[in-house]
């Protein structure tokens, strides 16, 4: 019952919050809204605190209420249940090698947005030329007018973009995750709202520039800063400074430079800044949910981060992987295809790398672990330090800090409510696989998980197979699990060769332990979400409490029915100085549940076994003759799925694809060509319902 007020009103909200954004450009809103803050200039809040209760506060008040609805919905009893039209709806409809794979639900988003978009530059545009008012210090013509004002209104849809820009890239305190759409899944989103953003701005300032030119103002119009309204100078500067983080973070620069994109990512402090500076504190409450909420994540990770724990083992493949297992406090709950982020002072103090985890907290309880593969700089310095420490002696192997965020992952198992799970991985990308099974196998004795799992495995080479080790059991165990396991290897031509021969001339695995000398604490994980909800309602009421305060010793409302008001700029600091006291306030409250927990929680532990061992990757006794092996071609996707939908007919099936781009689309493809054919069946249809999993950002 609880679940459902809290839906109802979250949809509320949302309904509000888009209400507002829709009528703001229309006469009736703008008339009303002035009359609202001429209201609340005379009462204690001001103008700006009708803004950030208005246009800030709802999407801070989804996420607080969010935040409780999750914590509740994990307490809630897990049960299979029939697809639901919305998931129908999250089918693949739209496969290309540029856009990528849209389903119904994001083409319908989409549009809308844009709808949204065309309404507020035509609403805008046609109330201005309706007014016709020419800036009589340009003594502009009337094209020139109408260019003029066109260009200003790109501008509010930067804004519009720039709204929503940080809300898909929030890991702790995520939005998103009441859809069910997870951090790495969403910063595809964050990706096409910079761009529209990039794109909006440049034909902003191009028209204004342009105007300026043809009255030979540039130079006068350009380096001004000026003491009250919009600073040219900042929206300049903070064009240039979008352009340069739009430019480092294309995917020819991004994984071939990735420090360079790293490093100017950290430039949106200096955008933001400029873009308050140059739209003022009216315009800044719009986008500010984001900003708000973004920080307080931000400075929660850092804070989670700490105090550092270290690296218990790590496991050398044969394909140049590791598998590195940390300690965990056994409190520490989390989902199959949870994501982590790893940082190693040894290699970088500041680079972040993200990692699928490979475990389970079902099974185990203490420990936490991740397989990377070592292909970048990052990696390979990794691997590097892993075989040199493997090659010394067992007393002299040192001690691996590792700092750890996360683990972040969906709030339920969505997995359990199909029938049947059709697993497709390329070659890394079975690390997410590699827990779902190991937390299927560990409650198959319960109701409410999938009765049949077949796994398609794509690899380059045959010895890329060793990434199987750690659901061998499971492989092993076909009868209990039900789990049926294809191997495609694309790029090696043998004949005859079983799985288990295959699996068996590999080079067999090392495990090394490291000593924990260096610290006693263990990964444990983000704050709970009731805390989060608390920190960001708090910190919330502090800014508006520090709004007033400002409002009533520094810009009282006598002074600004004076003359002598303050310059925009001076407002503009007043929000920047409330906003980081309220963000330093809520980060102390967080150190402080933080300290509080590690204390209490703290466990020691040690690492019994520091020496290597060697384990073969497949006993030869046990036989695998249950599962497929194929060389020298890629997996017909339109057999694999006309065969299960015949194996498992008229039943939910969960579709998974984790693995390259050009894999996730063939997958999609085959997909949507088998949703098609079975609309044309007679029989009863198996449902299909799509998900791709990301093992990259």
């Amino acid at each position: 019952m609880s679940c459902l007020v809290l839906k109802l009103l979250l949809i509320l909200i949302v309904a509000g919050w888009v209400s507002l954004w829709v009528l703001k450009p229309t006469e009736f809103w703008t008339r009303k809204w002035k009359e609202a803050e001429e209201k609340a200039m005379a009462s204690v809040f001001g103008y700006n605190g009708l803004d950030f209760v208005v246009y800030t506060f709802p999407v801070i008040a989804m996420a607080i209420i969010g935040f409780i609805y999750l914590e509740l919905k994990q307490k809630e009893p897990r049960n299979r249940q029939r697809r639901s039209a919305f998931t129908s709806f999250s089918s693949p409809l739209f496969v290309n090698q540029y856009i990528g794979i849209l389903s119904g639900a994001q083409i319908l988003a989409s549009s809308l947005f844009i709808i949204f978009l065309v309404w507020t530059f035509y609403a805008r545009v046609s109330n201005d030329f309706k007014k016709m008012t020419p800036v009589k210090s340009f003594k502009l013509s009337l094209w020139q007018y109408k260019l003029f004002r066109m260009a200003t209104r790109c501008g509010l849809l930067a804004e519009a973009c720039l709204a929503l820009l940080l809300l898909p890239v929030l890991r702790g305190m995520s939005v998103f995750r009441l859809l069910g759409i997870q951090f790495e899944a969403s910063v595809r989103y964050h990706i096409w709202l910079g761009t529209a953003m990039v794109f909006f701005a440049t034909l902003h300032s191009a028209g204004t520039f342009f105007i300026w030119g043809m009255k030979h103002r540039i130079q006068d119009e350009m380096w001004k800063w000026q003491k009250k309204g919009r600073i040219y100078l900042a929206g300049e500067m903070a064009l240039i400074t979008a352009l340069v983080i739009w430019i480092t973070s294309l995917p020819q620069i991004r994984r071939s430079r990735f420090h360079l994109f790293y490093y100017t990512h950290h430039l949106y402090i200096v955008f933001l800044v400029l873009f308050l500076f140059h739209g003022g504190d009216r315009h800044f409450y719009m986008v500010f949910p984001g900003v708000f909420l973004f920080a307080l994540d931000k400075l929660l990770r850092i804070i989670q981060s700490r105090p550092e724990t270290c690296v218990l083992s790590a496991r050398v493949f044969p394909c140049k992987a590791i598998e590195l297992t940390l300690p965990k406090d056994p409190r520490l709950k989390y989902t199959p295809a949870s994501v982590i982020f790893l940082k190693i002072p040894s290699i970088s103090k500041i680079q972040w790398h993200p990692f699928s985890v490979t475990s389970t907290c079902r099974i185990n309880e203490h420990t936490v672990s991740v397989i990377v593969k070592c292909e970048g700089e990052w990696t390979s310095s990794l691997y590097d330090i892993i075989h040199d420490e493997a090659d010394s002696e067992a007393d002299r192997r040192q001690c691996i800090p590792v700092a750890v965020e996360g683990p972040y992952g969906p709030a339920s198992l969505d997995f359990v409510r199909y029938n049947n799970l059709l697993l497709v991985a390329g070659g890394i990308g079975i690390t997410p696989f590699v827990s779902i099974v190991r937390e299927i196998s560990s409650n198959y004795s319960r109701s409410g998980y999938p009765d049949r799992i077949q796994l398609i495995y794509t690899v380059r080479k045959s010895q890329d197979v060793c990434l199987l080790d750690p659901i061998l059991p499971q492989l092993l165990n076909v009868e209990q699990f039900h789990i049926k396991l294809k191997v495609f290897v694309t790029r090696e031509n043998q004949t005859g060769t079983t799985l288990r021969e295959a699996l068996n001339e590999i080079p067999e695995t090392r495990t090394t332990y490291f000593s924990t000398t260096c610290t006693s604490y263990a990964t444990y994980g983000p704050e709970r979400l009731l805390w989060m909800a608390a920190i960001a309602t708090g910190s919330s009421i502090i800014f508006l409490l520090l709004l007033v305060c400002f409002n009533h010793f520094v810009n009282p409302p006598a002074k600004k029915r004076s003359e002598q008001k303050n310059s925009s700029s001076q407002v503009d600091l007043l929000l920047l100085c409330s906003f980081a006291i309220a963000i330093t306030c809520g980060t102390l409250i967080a150190i402080t549940i933080r300290w509080k927990r590690v204390k209490k929680e703290l466990q020691l532990f040690t690492n019994k076994q520091s020496k290597t061992t060697k384990q073969s990757s497949v006993q030869a006794s046990r036989d695998l003759h249950e599962h497929e092996i194929h060389f020298g071609g890629r997996p017909n996707f339109r057999d694999i799925f006309s065969d299960f939908t015949s194996e498992t007919r008229g039943s939910d099936i969960g579709v998974l694809v984790c693995g390259p781009e050009s894999l996730k689309e063939s997958v999609a493809s085959a997909c949507r060509l088998a949703l098609v054919s079975q609309k044309n069946a007679k029989e009863k249809r198996s449902n299909f319902s799509f998900h791709s999993l990301n093992f990259t950002l």
